[in-house]
């Protein structure tokens, strides 16, 4: 499992997907999280533009990030 840090309150999923190399473009995210690949706190996630806090998990493919304000 890796982490994200993030300065700022939140982080959108599609740009933690993207910072994280899970996806290598918006339109990857924008479609695997339509097509319910992603999962945010074990939970299905289908908004790209989902806000992510400190202390959230986000999963694709086997692959796992969390997300750690600085």
């Amino acid at each position: 499992m890796s982490m994200i840090k993030i300065k700022d309150e939140y982080i959108k999923l599609g740009q933690a997907m993207k910072l994280a190399g899970m996806v290598s473009s918006g339109i990857e995210a924008k479609v695997v999280i339509k097509d319910g690949e992603v999962t945010v706190n074990g939970e299905v996630e289908f908004q790209r533009g989902k806000k992510l806090y400190n202390g959230d998990v986000v999963s694709y493919h086997g692959e796992t990030i969390t997300i750690e304000q600085c």
